[in-house]
């Protein structure tokens, strides 16, 4: 199935939605035929400048949601039922970053990466998911990333929360197994977004920069059509990126962890 008939007809939400792969997801499937968006984040006003650069407008509507607030989700679903009932596909891609030492890392930023990155996305899944089962059908993608499989310094709580959606991801596939839901886990690598400038640091201040490597990074739109390209193919997990920093690196930490160990020392993450 080519990439743009699978998304044909669809409902597809995106988490995220207002900035970087977010955005770009969106006004990429804005192109595709009768697909229908829901796009999310905390900012309503981010999200109104998104649906203005989408020329079929009346296709899109708007849900501001906050992942951290948990407690919001069931009137957010409540007051939305009508749309989120329908969605075929959703985008799980809100998150945030960090930049910190482990050791001068406040526990509060730990708590806020699991709460955004992790138990945030998990509340929309389980809010989700009995849609998903009622018609036996529904494509969960979740963003993760490279440091969702091996552990990258300066990000350890990042890595962490990574780590957890993986975790929790490959359990609920296992048990979905005999329903129509797919899984596709999507790990980048170095994309070009504004992600590190947005990042948290040991006291829970934004960075406020732009990393090297994320500078340097794959074009934002390359990302996206590599991501579509893998979950029209219901691939259960996706390396995106340079291949060094992506295929080769989570091939060595596999099955060479004393390698890949002094290979990740030795490099200059930034």
């Amino acid at each position: 199935m080519s990439t743009h008939n699978y998304f044909r007809n669809k409902t597809i939400w995106i988490t995220g939605a207002s900035s970087g792969i977010g955005k770009a997801l969106a006004i990429r499937l804005s192109e595709m035929e009768n697909v229908r968006l829901i796009l999310s984040s905390r900012s309503e006003t981010k999200l109104n400048e998104v649906r203005s650069l989408i020329k079929e407008t009346q296709s899109v509507e708007v849900i501001p949601l906050d992942l951290m607030d948990t407690e919001s989700h069931d009137s957010i679903f409540s007051r939305n039922s009508h749309l989120l009932s329908n969605v075929d596909i959703v985008f799980h891609n809100g998150g945030i970053s960090q930049r910190s030492l482990a050791m001068d890392t406040e526990l509060d930023v730990y708590k806020r990466l699991i709460d955004v990155n992790y138990l945030g996305t998990v509340s929309l899944t389980l809010k989700l998911l009995p849609y998903f089962i009622k018609k036996n059908a529904g494509h969960f993608v979740v963003t993760s990333s490279s440091a969702g499989k091996f552990g990258v310094p300066m990000r350890s709580g990042y890595s962490g929360s990574k780590f957890a959606l993986h975790g929790f991801f490959e359990a609920l596939r296992a048990e979905l197994s005999d329903t129509g839901i797919k899984i596709t886990m999507i790990c980048p690598g170095f994309i070009k977004t504004d992600i590190s400038k947005h990042s948290l640091t040991a006291d829970g201040s934004l960075q406020g920069t732009m990393d090297d490597a994320q500078k340097n990074g794959m074009p934002v739109e390359k990302c996206v059509d590599e991501m579509l390209k893998s979950v029209s193919m219901m691939k259960p997990e996706s390396y995106i990126g340079r291949f060094k920093e992506t295929k080769l690196a989570v091939y060595l930490s596999r099955f060479f962890p004393k390698l890949f160990h002094k290979i990740i020392v030795r490099s200059k993450v930034t």
